[in-house]
């Protein structure tokens, strides 16, 4: 996993990076588009939330009249896994400034079934249009230089078996939600990062869709271990983000009857609010 001090040479640009390669998909006919999901974005052998939201963004992106997510909400129906997709669209209504469709991701399972593994409804629009008046009390989270925060590449993997995904992120976490790592968590559930793709390309909407869902879960703040996957997840994409590396923080306030939820948050280099997520998580007890 790069860092600042190893960073890539070539930085890769938007529309010609990993990220770009592993998201693209094929249209074979009108709201049918084929791709195969990448084993490169997968924790634990599952392939990533937030690696699928951008793979059905970039889906709804071709289909729909306007190019950028506003609001995208997805349900996460069975886990998926790497090898061949098949996402299905269908625009839901146009208008002027805003456009919403929905889109289902599909897998055949052992016995050659078709199987739904996500389903999600958005709306999408233009955010070069948006007006510039921002009034806010939001503020960025105090995230340590990134030279003091630490990556994968600085200990120990963060989940036992590794993940794959940690080679294709350039993720510099807080040393204040690190507690987990050196088996005394805080307690609390919190964790915030220094976000990035490890082949130097910069941020756009739909790589915001990824960085909510790639920082490890706060239940590990809190004192619980293994996968925590994803039931429901809602992003919104506030504006085009400035290019430089990200700020991400996420905090979980109530656990209860096995669900917990996760509310991001996602600064750009300029300071500003770029995107928002709350997502509602599994987690196993005992």
């Amino acid at each position: 996993m790069a860092d600042a001090a190893s960073a890539p040479a070539t930085r890769a640009t938007i529309g010609d990076s990993e990220f770009d390669r592993d998201t693209a998909l094929t249209r074979r006919a009108p709201g049918v588009h084929d791709l195969d999901l990448s084993a490169g974005w997968t924790v634990l052998g599952a392939v990533n939330g937030g690696y699928l939201l951008a793979v059905l963004g970039r889906a709804l992106a071709d289909t729909l009249p306007h190019s950028d997510p506003f609001t995208v909400s997805a349900h996460y129906l069975t886990a998926s896994r790497p090898g061949p997709a098949v996402v299905r669209t269908e625009t839901v209504r146009t208008g002027r400034t805003l456009s919403t469709g929905q889109a289902s991701l599909f897998q055949y399972d052992d016995r050659g079934e078709e199987v739904e593994r996500i389903r999600v409804l958005a709306s999408y629009g233009d955010l070069d249009t948006l007006p510039d008046d921002v009034r806010t009390t939001a503020r960025p989270p105090a995230i340590p230089p990134m030279e003091r925060c630490f990556g994968a590449e600085d200990g120990p993997a963060p989940v036992d078996g590794g993940s794959a995904i940690a080679d294709r992120l350039m993720l510099k976490l807080d040393p204040a939600t690190l507690g987990w790592a050196l088996g005394a968590p805080s307690g609390k559930g919190e964790m915030r990062a220094w976000f990035g793709l490890a082949d130097g390309r910069d941020a756009d909407p739909l790589s915001l869709l990824l960085a909510v869902d790639a920082l490890p879960p706060t239940a590990f703040e809190i004192g619980l271990r293994g996968w925590v996957p994803t039931v429901e997840l809602t992003v919104h994409v506030r504006c085009r983000p400035a290019p430089g590396p990200l700020r991400v923080s996420i905090t979980t306030r109530n656990l209860a009857g096995g669900f917990l939820e996760e509310d991001a948050e996602v600064w750009d280099s300029a300071d500003r609010l770029v995107a928002q997520s709350r997502q509602l998580a599994r987690v196993r007890l005992g």
